[in-house]
């Protein structure tokens, strides 16, 4: 074999072929297909480095002889060993060396070279200038677009197609209408009110959402778990006045004085504590879609939202027992109030009212069943049987025809005035006092409306703008506080009902609010002698629904053990401590979830399915084929701190642990050992290491990074630790499907520096394979002639 400083590549010195070699590559590889980009100047500096270790010798005597024919023989070189990763062929022209050298087995792996677009200039000052200027031109199309955005009725009203809608807007706004009545005047007991205030926030709801709202089909009026949380502020701020929570004072001198402006008494103080509370709520769901904070809504999980009415249909359930037995109770709020509101019912169960009694009783024979077959034929029925407004019309006439209220002293809704109050500003002293609140209130109306106004426009095909969603709900809260009213939102039930009875438009809300209309200015005070029992019947068979969220457990723990077990704390929370803390429980735990799911995420070694390029988990599935030499490794969750030591624990437990091997190889060099066997206890298991000059079991690892959505500096600095760890014992680390967040989280952390090699690629299946070759290569020109060192 010739000098080492005679080696020649095709007839021609090794330094002079690599050099022209590098020197007519193009800007942009083209094994890349146009995605990976590697300019010229990181491919030159690389071969001069691994040229350097073809001779020590080698000077630049070697570098002088450039003018040398390409057909000078080399002699004495057949077991010459060329650089890792290039092929030999016999080529007459350095262009043509170049291109086989561009189509060598490691060029021709899809690695990532991206070059980054230029960055343009990120002045805030800038920024915000060019904003304002924009958003303070003025001109009629920009005004126009505006007004019509914030007044959606300006836009589909004039197009409303009279014959295709109009018979089933009517019909389901009737149909809303009449079951409105009964329960908004229901409702307003368990928010702590009169019933005329009921009718007086069901009206203007259905009006004001009619002008601003985007959903063809939501019903927004009273709701019950908000009406909950509404009483108990209310039973809250009527006892810091000292006012009397049992016995209220008499409904007809309360209402008079109130609507000529009299003295406020109770039931006055009471709804300007709703009042006000209605009118903060409002304002934080218009801020909300003012500055678009919309996402804070994704926090409220379904299993979530669906545990917390649950829960807080106890509290309702429980509140309106009281109602059932014809009890005088004062309402429980605060921490425990159910329990103590059972405490409070067994300890004067004695004092039962027997009328009110059999009335209720009487009301859920009729109810229940009624309620049962309106949902079991509900598509057969053209409309739903309007049941509770015949119980509230036959209770009503039973108990003034027979006297119930003189002769057995039962308790009823009392004096309903006809019209309207005069508008009055909420109390603004109140608002620092019931500002805290409001927020739960805000954030589950607004939630609770956007979902529903989400998912019925998909249903039906049409879409709404969430924003726009908070605004109207926002407005239907701030407008009606000034005329009596407390909190609404969307409600379920009278959705369902809205949409299975044809409503087709906005315009049904109107229909509603008209029937509204008659009852505020004509039959209400027809309500006089109605029975509160029969309005708490109607509060609790509403809560069938909420109720049966338990048949739907099983299933959900099949799908999801982690959302059954949010579901189960926030109903328990809810029901067993208080709506708001709750609620607040809930949306901790359900965070908590997240981060205990990223904290120990799956992992598991990869296996090839035949006949393609996928690869999955050979824990999960059987038959899958693996490469020898190499180790797949998945990680299913963001790497960042919290889960940066779990990766590395089962990295090394999958695979080997490189600082065990590390500090095994050390101890056999100093005892000069060829072959020994050391047994290490590591913290999950044994690891045994064969340490010889025979290799590791793998000389690569390639990492899936698709199910890793970020990284942080601590994820970063964790992958640069494994690789420097398995590299140290021979073993080569590559990355694969990055996706962009990732590759610019690894680019500014430097993970690939400029003089080393870039290892991510676009694929598992690429980086296998450049792994396969790469070690092919090494094998191949190991045994003969000198070594040459890698980057």
């Amino acid at each position: 074999m010739g000098g080492q400083g005679d080696w020649r590549v095709k007839g021609r010195p090794a330094r002079e072929w690599a050099t022209s070699a590098c020197a007519t590559l193009p800007p942009r590889s083209r094994h890349s297909g146009g995605r990976a980009l590697e300019p010229d100047r990181s491919v030159r500096p690389r071969l001069e480095r691994r040229l350097k270790h073809l001779s020590p010798e080698m000077s630049l005597k070697n570098e002088e002889q450039n003018d040398l024919s390409p057909k000078d023989s080399v002699k004495g070189n057949d077991q010459y060993r060329a650089p890792s990763g290039i092929h030999l062929e016999h080529e007459e022209e350095s262009r043509n060396d170049s291109q086989q050298f561009e189509s060598s087995d490691l060029f021709r792996h899809r690695r990532i070279y991206l070059e980054p677009q230029e960055k343009s200039d990120n002045n805030f000052k800038k920024f915000v200038i060019k904003k304002l200027e924009k958003s303070c031109q003025c001109n009629s199309t920009k005004a126009k677009n505006i007004i019509f955005g914030f007044l959606p009725v300006l836009q589909w009203l004039p197009k409303y197609d009279l014959k295709k809608n109009i018979l089933g807007d009517v019909m389901s706004g009737l149909i809303v209408g009449i079951l409105l009545v009964p329960q908004s005047i229901a409702y307003s007991l368990l928010a702590g009110q009169e019933p005329i205030y009921g009718l007086y926030t069901s009206f203007f709801a259905s009006l004001i959402y009619f002008i601003l709202g985007t959903s063809r089909h939501i019903s927004v009026g009273i709701f019950g778990v908000l009406c909950l949380m509404i009483g108990e502020v209310v039973d809250r701020e009527l006892y810091i006045a000292g006012y009397d929570t049992v016995h209220a004072a008499s409904n007809e001198s309360s209402l008079v004085n109130q609507m000529s402006d009299k003295t406020c008494d109770r039931s006055c103080y009471a709804i300007i504590v709703g009042s006000t509370v209605t009118f903060v709520a409002g304002v934080y769901q218009v801020a909300m879609g003012f500055f678009q904070v919309g996402f804070v809504s994704v926090y409220l999980s379904d299993a979530l939202l669906s545990g917390f009415v649950t829960g807080a249909s106890f509290t309702i359930l429980t509140s309106q027992v009281k109602y059932l037995l014809g009890l005088s109770l004062p309402r429980s709020s605060g921490v425990g109030s159910l329990i103590t509101t059972w405490i409070h019912v067994f300890r004067n169960i004695h004092k039962t009212n027997i009328c009110d009694l059999i009335t209720s009783l009487l009301c859920l024979l009729v109810l229940l069943p009624t309620k049962e077959l309106n949902e079991r034929f509900k598509s057969k029925l053209k409309a739903p049987i309007p049941v509770e407004l015949f119980v509230v019309v036959a209770a009503t006439l039973a108990s003034h025809f027979g006297k119930l209220n003189e002769k057995y002293s039962t308790s009823i809704a009392g004096y309903i005035p006809t019209g309207f109050m005069p508008p009055k500003a909420p109390d603004w002293n109140l608002i620092p006092r019931v500002a805290v609140d409001a927020i739960a209130i805000a954030i589950i109306g607004f939630a609770i409306t956007v979902s529903l106004s989400e998912m019925f426009a998909k249903k039906h095909g049409y879409t709404v703008k969430a924003n726009q969603e908070m605004y109207a709900i926002g407005f239907c809260n701030i407008i009606p506080s000034f005329f009596h009213c407390f909190t609404t939102s969307a409600a379920l039930a009278k959705t369902l009902v809205k949409e299975s009875t044809g409503c087709q438009t906005q315009v049904s809300g109107v229909v509603t609010a008209l029937v509204l209309l008659l009852v505020l200015l004509v039959i209400a005070p027809l309500f006089f002698s109605l029975q509160k029992s029969v309005l708490g019947v109607i509060t609790i068979v509403n809560l069938r629904g909420a109720l049966r969220k338990f048949k739907d457990l099983p299933q959900m723990w099949r799908i999801s053990r982690m959302d059954t077990v949010i579901w189960f704390v926030t109903m328990l929370s809810s029901a067993l401590i208080s709506t708001e803390i709750g609620l607040l429980t809930g949306v901790c735990f359900s965070m908590f979830c997240v981060i205990l799911r990223t904290q120990k995420p799956r992992t598991s070694l990869l296996g090839l399915v035949e006949d393609s390029e996928v690869f999955e988990s050979m824990s999960a599935y059987k038959n899958l084929q693996t490469k020898s030499g190499i180790k797949i490794f998945r990680f299913v969750a963001p790497l960042y701190y919290v889960n940066k030591e779990y990766f590395k624990s089962a990295l090394y437990k999958k695979t080997l642990n490189p600082v065990l091997v590390k500090a095994a190889q050390r101890k056999a060099a100093k005892k000069k050992i060829k072959r020994e066997t050391v047994t290490f206890s590591g913290i999950q298991d044994e690891v045994s290491v064969q340490l010889s000059h025979d290799p590791l079991e793998f000389h690569t690892i390639v990492i899936d990074c698709s199910a890793i959505q970020f990284l942080d500096t601590a994820g970063i600095h964790t992958l640069k630790e494994v690789r420097r760890d398995y590299e140290a014992v021979g073993i080569q680390v590559l990355l694969a499907q990055c996706n962009p967040s990732v590759r610019d989280s690894l680019a500014r952390g430097e993970y690939c520096k400029k003089d080393e090699e870039n290892l991510l690629f676009y694929s598992v299946y690429e980086a296998m394979t450049f792994a396969e070759d790469s070690q092919n290569q090494k094998e191949r020109y190991v045994p003969n002639g000198p070594s040459f060192s890698s980057d």
